[in-house]
């Protein structure tokens, strides 16, 4: 059994550790946005209605994708790197054996749900027509090899528990490479290769999350010194995988509200027509470019915090778990401020349109200078993770989608209602947000209640 003390995490400076931890995830986050948008590029080859499905079916993907890697990936990091902090080696071998049984049932799951029912859902999205099928084509190919995409960022956290986060990045960079190259291929058949359309994309994505999987599988089992992946030795234990499902479904709930948030406000601002509704779109993208920043220094955070609970050095993970989140308020604060001064920077590169601008210089200019709160309340909610406990979080994701909600509701009372004053909604949802998350930690949500004394190795039951 590997000694607490054994782990450099809990004897390193925080400031430096953080930043260099939080390097290679942002590497490979901001890789698999490119990614994205290749694919994007290669479907916009296809045409208007090929464009039109992947806008309808992108949405899925999305928050499979934060579902898989935000909230239960974080859930995984977070409980391994507690057992690793408490010296209980075989312990985290038993969290990530039945974290790995985990996300394969979970990904059947949602392959289930989307081959057999995404007519409905997309249908109920609003889909019809040749959109719809193209959006099917999409959908149909990405689920049916969904537990590549649930395995592979499984597997990536459990890796990053143990602190060796180039390794997780390394491994995922290279699907993203893969996807790439695969997904240009099968979307326009080129030689004697199928041409799949639209198909094709989401094609590359599996092609790529299996290779990812295979490479970390291959470190895990093989090669990490502090873990090693088992099949054999390891009772199953009931209790073990339902107390994984239970803290990844709360956590799951932040990316739901964070949906919720979005369609919310792009079905009132809509109503204000479509050069406001347009600029609205292109401001927003920014946070898109946000979202790898905050996860590179979130997933530093999980990390530090969850080696040092489980060590029982509760102060000291504390001290980690602000010092992460506010170098992401920081670095978002930095951002949004320099949008809100020049917001003609962002703007301008997207639209030749006067009118597109100016909605979108609105919005830059009011919401920006609250990039810092939703960099530190999304760091902190990663760090919560860490610590085992989500549930202020969500509480405050929650409290967000509520205050965008009334607010939104009580502006489009009067009919004459401009732009400005909804997205002063959007920017108090933000202020919202950070201020009840870092309230919470503050007034004790990670620590309150935690018994002094490390905690037992797991009981494995039958």
């Amino acid at each position: 059994m590997t000694s607490a003390a054994a782990s450099p995490l809990l004897t390193a400076p925080i400031g430096p550790t953080i930043v260099r931890l939080a390097a290679p995830n942002m590497a490979a986050m901001v890789v698999s946005m490119v990614t994205l948008m290749a694919e994007a590029w290669y479907v916009g080859r296809l045409g208007t209605e090929a464009l039109a499905g992947l806008a309808l079916a992108f949405p899925m993907m999305m928050l499979v994708m934060m579902l898989s890697a935000g909230s239960f990936g974080g859930t995984i990091t977070g409980a391994v790197a507690r057992r690793l902090g408490a010296g209980d080696r075989a312990g985290a071998e038993t969290l990530a054996w039945h974290a790995v049984m985990l996300v394969v049932l979970l990904g059947a799951l949602c392959s289930l749900v989307f081959l057999l029912g995404g007519r409905l859902i997309y249908t109920l999205l609003g889909g019809a027509g040749a959109g719809r099928e193209q959006a099917l084509a999409y959908s149909d190919a990405l689920f049916l090899g969904c537990v590549a995409l649930w395995l592979a960022n499984a597997l990536a956290a459990i890796v990053r528990a143990t602190g060796h986060m180039q390794v997780a990045a390394r491994a995922l960079l290279a699907g993203s490479a893969l996807q790439v190259v695969s997904a240009g291929l099968l979307v326009f058949g080129p030689g004697p290769l199928p041409a799949m359309g639209i198909a094709g994309a989401a094609a590359g994505i599996v092609i790529g999350t299996t290779l990812s999987s295979i490479l970390l599988l291959r470190y895990l089992t093989a090669q990490c010194a502090e873990i090693r992946l088992r099949i054999r030795g390891v009772p199953f234990s009931l209790t073990t995988m339902a107390a994984l499902l239970r803290q990844g479904a709360l956590a799951s709930v932040n990316p739901f509200c964070t949906l919720a948030s979005v369609l919310v406000i792009t079905a009132f601002i809509a109503r204000l027509g479509v050069d406001v509704l347009a600029g609205y779109g292109i401001g927003a993208r920014l946070e898109l470019l946000l979202v790898p920043m905050i996860f590179g220094f979130g997933a530093a955070s999980t990390v530090m915090v969850g080696v040092h609970f489980g060590a029982h050095a509760h102060d000291r993970g504390l001290r980690a778990g602000w010092t992460a989140a506010l170098y992401s308020a920081a670095l978002c604060g930095l951002v949004g401020v320099a949008v809100a001064l020049f917001p003609g920077l962002w703007a301008n590169l997207f639209t030749d349109s006067e009118a597109v601008r100016a909605a979108c210089r609105s919005y830059l200019q009011i919401a920006g200078p609250f990039y810092a709160f939703y960099g530190a309340s999304l760091c902190l909610y990663f760090g919560s993770q860490g610590a085992g406990r989500v549930a202020w979080p969500v509480v405050a994701s929650l409290t967000r989608v509520l205050v965008i909600a009334l607010g939104c509701l009580a502006i489009a009372r009067n009919p004459d209602a401009a732009a400005a004053p909804f997205f002063w909604v959007i920017a108090a949802g933000l202020l919202v947000q950070g201020l009840i998350t870092g309230l919470a930690i503050r007034l004790g949500a990670w620590t309150r209640g935690r018994s002094p004394t490390p905690p037992q190795p797991l009981i494995h039951r039958s």
